[in-house]
């Protein structure tokens, strides 16, 4: 019997990132989702195509030995392939793992096989597994818990990858960028050992992994998004070729490149060459990525541990520099009524029904006493008044 995968999330993301490198490492992908489009057309196609794109050009990879199932109307056969699977992975986004977590629960609860299912969630947040496998473990029988490991392994990733948005006409296939990092760690699967997919990159500490991609990569590329829209610009690259957003974008990654090196064992010299990598990425012309896509859900990326608070509220905490975090922070504050994106709608509703400190606290998280707490309520507040005044705000 052959090495199987279950993927969560039929996706840009799952069909052209994750599931390309199952397929590329042996496995047969089992897709599972609840979008009767995505499921049906996986149904009655035998291959895709995954289009890799640099500035050097464009080579394509052809996608085989895969099924699809709809979670919605077939849950049972979920479970049963879950139960006999390799690995379980899932590119879902943060908020829909708790959706997926019961159906995985059932399947290693009746799983038989030697071999614990490896489980690695691949989301950009940090402890994306970890959260899954809080919510399984809620929906375990408690009397089984204490065993779950002997049927699972939970490791966490970071995944840092550019899918642009794709052309209407394109069906399963995906354009993505040719850059790719696939972090896991290793420690969780003890002496089984990991699974043996050769695009991923195994760790003993993922923490710097995961903090340098996300402050750096996420970071930047909200940051392009947030300042372009505000600037009339309609493309990531357009965003990056203007010399001041530009000069924005790198003086943030000079605030979290400080963080990084000082936190980490990565050196100033290693950041750099890592922080430059990233410009000339989200500057590439060929990766036509529209700025309101990439700033959506502003609320998510407001978060207290996502890419601007993040960085700035550990900047805080050791007294320095992160005056341009807070500029994106006002950027995104201002991502308001986005046409297609509800957060950006919600965003309008709190800032307009809050005082500052409340806004703060629910759209940050951030602690009243916090260091970084003052400014961001300053912030708000600049947002807020200038919202109930005429005229333009100023960049």
């Amino acid at each position: 019997m052959g090495k199987k995968a279950i993927h969560f999330g039929g996706g840009n993301i799952g069909r052209g990132f994750v599931a390309e490198f199952l397929h590329s490492a042996g496995y047969e992908v089992v897709f599972i989702d609840v979008m009767d489009n995505i499921i049906s057309a996986l149904q009655s196609t035998k291959s895709y195509q995954v289009t890799e794109v640099s500035e050097e050009g464009e080579t394509t990879k052809t996608i085989t030995n895969y099924r699809a199932i709809n979670s919605k109307t077939h849950e049972e056969d979920v479970v049963q392939e879950i139960s006999t699977a390799d690995i379980v992975t899932c590119a879902v986004g943060p908020n829909i793992l708790k959706f997926i977590a019961p159906v995985i629960a059932k399947g290693i609860d009746i799983r038989s096989t030697p071999k614990p299912l490896a489980v690695i969630a691949c989301e950009n947040m940090i402890g994306g597994t970890d959260a899954l496998h809080g919510h399984i473990k809620d929906k375990t029988d408690p009397a089984r818990v204490e065993t779950l490991g002997q049927r699972a392994q939970f490791a966490n990733s970071a995944i840092d990858r550019i899918v642009p948005a794709q052309p209407a006409d394109a069906g399963l296939n995906v354009r993505i960028e040719k850059f790719y990092e696939w972090v896991v760690e290793k420690s969780p699967f003890g002496d089984v050992g990991h699974p043996d997919i050769a695009a991923i990159h195994w760790v003993d500490h993922l923490e710097p992994y995961i903090e340098r991609k996300l402050f750096t990569v996420n970071t930047s590329h909200a940051t392009a998004a947030y300042y372009g829209t505000h600037a009339g610009k309609k493309t990531i690259a357009e965003a990056m070729h203007d010399s001041y957003i530009k000069g924005v974008v790198r003086d943030v990654l000079n605030e979290t490149a400080s963080l990084i090196v000082d936190k980490h064992e990565i050196t100033a010299s290693e950041q750099q060459r890592y922080v430059e990598t990233i410009i000339s990425r989200i500057s590439n012309p060929y990766l036509e990525d529209s700025v309101e896509r990439v700033g959506r859900a502003p609320i998510r990326k407001l978060g207290r541990k996502e890419r601007f608070i993040g960085p700035a509220a550990q900047l805080a905490e050791r007294h320095a520099r992160y005056e341009a975090l807070l500029g994106s922070v006002e950027m995104a504050l201002r991502f308001q009524n986005i046409e297609g994106d509800e957060e950006s709608v919600e965003l309008a509703k709190i800032l307009k029904e809050n005082s500052p400190a409340d806004a703060a606290v629910q759209l940050t998280g951030l602690e009243r006493e916090h260091p970084l707490f003052q400014p961001v309520v300053q912030v708000i507040d600049r947002v807020q008044s200038e919202a109930k005044a005429p005229g333009q705000p100023r960049i």
